[in-house]
């Protein structure tokens, strides 16, 4: 007989529109029906990825994820937890009520808004999500709740003597329909990739660097967020394994992980069943928390169970949800001001992060020059790198103004819903990759 075991149900419809240079390229709608029954043996779990789920074959496919049970590694114990469902936001703009024709005429309008002069490419991709998850365990545990997404990003690339430079935006909203309001977003693209052909190179080197809310959050993120995850800090690989209580920033830095906030990473209740709760990874510039399923809150404590998120026929993992850094105390301009002669920078294009090694890299979208406290010019290919730890310990002003950004994370194969953010961030002593040569 089995320890333990639950099964996840998730059924629904996707839709997908991509256009290209003012072709339509898709634009479709498909759907979906799969569960995931995990069972836990004397030693480890069995696991069964079923389509076209049916609860009156449960037991069945019980016995076939009993059979595969790991017999052989270190015994599985999970946390006790506590369970809840938070009420799901109710639709603000229901995607729902347009038809696939309607929303890819709206599509082009933000595809259209992106052309310009010198713009040689663009495109633009709607994307939207239905979802009815019901959840039942061995411990009694059930629940069923409805949820969707959608959203769309439109790229733009400009190009000039031989130089060429991109503009690139995204919306997404959980039970809304931001496409509705898209076209500012096409003529944003295009306004960036336009402006970056006239922008000079950046000149690295180590200097004052105030962070923009975007580029911060993905630091949140990458940086703090996954090296906070509790398999990767069972594993070893985390630079901030066995650091709990451990100063790592200055007074009034708090970076929290909170799936409960009605953001894009918003889930009611985890993949296990479990609450979901606001945790606080680093308070008040210590490490305070780790992310947690069941499993790893047993095997490493330190933290909350309730991060538990997995796609439809997946096993959940821990993952991240909305991840950001609180307000300060200071203002934008005061960032500015202290930073005295550095760098702006914007935006996220990417990068990479060791949380082992505990090193990351950073592409901006572009930046500005800081000159005298005052903004200077624009500059593009611009980067940030640096030791995690450091770079939390040369914070030095927070600001208040707090803003979050929707995007996708992907780990173990799976790509989840993600909300991150944060205040401007002046940061001293950063090191600022750049190609221009003064």
């Amino acid at each position: 007989m089995p320890r333990y075991y639950d099964v996840r149900h998730v059924a629904g419809e996707a839709t997908s529109i991509d256009i290209d240079n003012g072709v339509i390229e898709s634009a479709s709608t498909s759907f979906f029906d799969r569960a995931v029954v995990r069972v836990l043996g004397p030693s480890g779990w069995g696991v069964v990825s079923v389509d076209n789920y049916r609860a009156l074959d449960l037991d069945r496919f019980i016995a076939e994820a009993l059979v595969l049970a790991d017999l052989t590694g270190e015994r599985v114990e999970l946390a006790s937890a506590p369970y809840r469902v938070l009420p799901v936001p109710p639709p603000s703009d229901d995607p729902r009520q347009f038809g696939i024709e309607e929303k890819t005429q709206l599509l082009s309008g933000v595809e259209a808004a992106a052309r310009g002069p010198s713009v040689r490419n663009t495109r633009a991709v709607y994307t939207e999500r239905h979802e009815t998850v019901r959840f039942a365990s061995s411990e009694g545990v059930e629940y069923a709740y409805e949820l969707g997404r959608s959203g769309f990003n439109v790229l733009a690339v400009a190009e000039e003597n031989g130089v060429v430079q991109m503009g690139y935006e995204r919306r997404h909203a959980v039970n809304g329909f931001p496409l509705r309001a898209g076209v500012p977003c096409g003529e944003k693209a295009r306004e960036t990739a336009i402006a970056l052909l006239g922008a000079k190179a950046a000149n690295g080197g180590r200097m004052r660097v105030v962070l923009d809310p975007e580029l911060a959050g993905v630091f949140a993120h990458e940086a703090v967020g996954h090296a906070s995850e509790g398999d990767l800090i069972r594993e070893g690989n985390s630079v901030l394994a066995g650091r709990i209580g451990e100063r790592i920033g200055g007074p009034g830095l708090t970076i929290v992980d909170d799936p409960s906030l009605s953001e894009f990473g918003f889930d009611p209740v985890d993949a296990e069943g479990v609450a979901t709760v606001r945790t606080e990874l680093v308070r008040d510039g210590v490490i305070n928390a780790f992310l947690h399923t069941r499993e790893t809150l047993a095997a490493v404590g330190n933290g909350q169970a309730g991060h538990a998120r997995g796609m439809p026929g997946e096993v959940p993992l821990v993952r991240m949800s909305n991840t950001f850094i609180e307000n300060g105390d200071s203002s934008y301009d005061e960032c500015l001001s202290e930073c005295r002669d550095g760098i702006l920078l914007i935006g996220s294009r990417g990068g990479q992060v060791d949380p082992g090694r505990g090193m990351f890299q950073f592409n901006a979208e572009f930046g500005y020059l800081v000159e005298g406290g005052e903004l200077g010019g624009m500059v593009r290919d611009v980067s940030l790198s640096g030791e995690i730890l450091g770079t939390l310990h040369d914070i030095a002003l927070i600001a208040d103004d707090r803003r979050m950004h929707q995007g996708y994370c992907g780990k173990g194969g799976q790509s989840v819903p993600v909300g991150d953010g944060a205040p401007h961030l002046l940061i001293e002593n950063a090191v600022v990759g750049g190609s221009g040569h003064d």
